[in-house]
């Protein structure tokens, strides 16, 4: 189908690599991220590990190793083993054990909820274990609820912050009218140590930025069949103020006929999409906006159980692997998904907030349209959020800039120019344009304060015309921007002008940059003689030799008629009496035999 809207990739065969078939189940295989595959498998006599690069696939790693169970880092060579009651890390380049521990309980399931700890799920507890250090314990963090007794854990998440944990667990279900595989899940909130059972498959955490709302919106989305129907669920968490509040989600899952038996084993978010991939038993694969629960597409992808699956985040898709031990992931197509959900779905609110979202192409005429007929409807608010919500920045012209500065404006009100800034600056970061077009009126009303809130929020981009601009109300200020812009000319001219002439040689080093040091030697002496005679000293004494030529320093303290420094400086420039220097002491003699005779006699004594 040429026009669906995902892209399905197989990235590899297991068996291509070596790895039996009774090995690829749930027990003996583990996906942590789309990084690794660690396989546990029985070759002769011998119990093996198995790491697969899935960036190096041919390059498997096998290791004579017993274990229980063995999970890969997310992102290092770093396994996870266990057996029985002892667990160990260890960091595969280095050889080196990097912390282990025995429990004192059975542990029936673990993960690595981040790069730094492992979830590990007893039977009637849940613990966190850090590898930050060497040698504390795993620390107790909540108790397993009644009604996850008896299941088989298939999986534990936490959200970004590490506030909200999910754990995840299935079991057979006897009651009548009840679908046979019952999916039980206890949500937990640390910060209120408050424990919530819900009835549920598979979930996930994710994170969205509504438009119109000052900050991300936290959402929690599960899935579950049960005897009367399968539905997907998006709930909010931790609401922030000012935001308005998020209006829980409940949509319908919709199972083929054949699929009775057929229920979600997998969820993940796409936070660049927003967008629900559902995964189910029997290899069909769900796709729904993350904001308004809507169906984009749903599809079978594989005749096979789909046992693993985790975040493929160099598509912000899904990875996954099969009983038949490929390895297939599945995501957005970012060219057809857009058109896909104008033509197929007809849904042009969606498809609009789906190209803004993740600046995809397949609206712009549409944004364009709008923009227009907003604009000559003198909806200028409206107007001004679609442009700077435009996919890709389309809109995000100078010729939008120009057609907003040149709207009268009404007395009382805010000026649209200033509306449609204040829009943007809401969205994130200003292009090089609209920073310059901003800078200038904010600047000729006095208000650089504002400016400087803008660049320490990172929402203006730098550049050497911002920094000029800004130069001619505050040089302190145009120096943060030249050095954000990288302008290392005028970053040293600013430090010159400021008397920061301490920090030259440093910056011009971390940035190899090499300045006329003579000239600038000159401005110095010319505003702080001091100063100069110490930054004269610095120059000629860098550790990689002299940075400037001593008779040029010399020179430049004779124009100035600095005689005193002048023989200071040369004292300590001639102190190793080198021959070829020979010319500079009759040089030092003579200026003072003219000025200082009493020196010159103290020279010679």
């Amino acid at each position: 189908m040429a026009d669906r809207p995902i892209a399905f990739c197989e990235h590899l065969q297991l068996s291509s690599v070596g790895i039996q078939p009774a090995s690829i189940s749930f027990n003996t295989l583990t996906l942590e991220s789309d990084r690794f595959i660690c396989v546990r498998e029985k070759v002769g006599e011998q119990n093996q590990v198995v790491i697969i690069d899935l960036s190096d696939a041919n390059n498997v790693i096998r290791r004579p190793i017993t274990a229980d169970t063995a999970i890969m880092h997310p992102k290092e060579k770093i396994i996870a083993l266990r057996a029985a009651r002892q667990l160990q890390v260890f960091n595969i380049e280095t050889k080196q054990k990097v912390k282990s521990h025995i429990v004192n309980d059975d542990i029936v399931f673990w993960k690595w909820l981040d790069d730094s700890t492992l979830g590990l799920v007893s039977e009637t507890a849940v613990f966190h274990w850090t590898i930050k250090d060497a040698t504390s314990p795993p620390q107790k963090i909540f108790d397993r609820h009644a009604s996850l007794t008896g299941a088989q854990i298939i999986n534990y998440r936490a959200n970004g912050d590490g506030k909200w944990l999910v754990l995840v667990g299935i079991m057979g279900n006897t009651a009548p009218g009840g679908f046979k595989v019952k999916g039980a899940m206890q949500l937990f909130s640390r910060e209120r140590n408050v424990s919530q059972p819900i009835e549920g498959h598979a979930a996930a955490f994710s994170e969205l930025k509504i438009d119109g709302q000052a900050n991300p919106t936290k959402l929690f989305t599960f899935a579950v069949r049960t005897g009367t129907g399968a539905k997907l669920h998006i709930v909010e968490i931790d609401h922030q103020a000012p935001n308005t509040p998020f209006q829980k989600k409940a949509v319908d899952v919709f199972f083929p006929p054949e699929a009775t038996a057929d229920f979600p084993v997998a969820v993940q978010v796409s936070k660049q999409h927003g967008i629900i991939y559902l995964v189910t038993k029997l290899g069909f694969i769900h796709l729904y906006d993350l904001e308004t629960g809507a169906c984009v597409y749903m599809n079978r992808i594989s005749g096979d159980t789909i046992f693993v699956t985790a975040e493929h985040e160099a598509t912000h898709g899904i990875i996954g692997v099969n009983r038949r031990g490929q390895v297939l992931s599945v995501s957005v197509d970012d060219n057809t998904i857009v058109p896909y959900i104008l033509g197929t779905l007809n849904n042009t609110e969606l498809a609009f907030k789906l190209a803004s979202r993740a600046n995809l192409p397949g609206a712009d005429d549409l944004y364009v349209r709008q923009y227009q007929q907003l604009f000559q409807a003198g909806q200028y608010a409206e107007a001004a959020k679609i442009a700077a919500n435009s996919p890709r920045g389309i809109l995000r012209t100078p010729q939008t800039i120009e057609q907003f500065k040149q709207v009268p404006v009404q007395p009382g009100t805010l000026s649209p120019i200033l509306q449609y800034f204040g829009i943007l600056l809401e969205k994130g970061e200003l292009n090089k344009h609209e920073s310059l077009e901003l800078a200038r009126p904010v600047l000729a009303q006095g208000r650089k304060q504002l400016l400087e809130k803008w660049l320490k929020e990172n929402k203006l981009d730098c550049s050497e015309e911002l920094g000029d601009i800004v130069r001619t109300h505050d040089l302190t200020l145009a120096l943060s921007v030249y050095l954000r812009a990288n302008v290392p000319n005028k970053v040293i001219a600013c430090f010159a002008e400021t008397g920061q002439f301490d920090k030259i040689l440093l910056y011009s080093k971390k940035v190899g940059y090499t300045p006329d040091f003579s000239q600038l030697l000159q401005h110095v002496m010319r505003v702080n003689p001091e100063k100069g005679a110490e930054f004269a000293s610095q120059l000629v004494n860098d550790e990689a030799g002299p940075l400037v030529d001593i008779e040029r320093v010399v020179d430049i303290f004779m124009a100035q008629n600095m005689i005193q420094p002048a023989t200071s400086f040369l004292l300590d420039a001639l102190k190793d009496n080198k021959p070829e220097q020979g010319h500079l002491q009759t040089r030092l003699l003579e200026m003072n035999l003219l000025h200082a005779p009493q020196v010159a006699d103290a020279i010679l004594g």
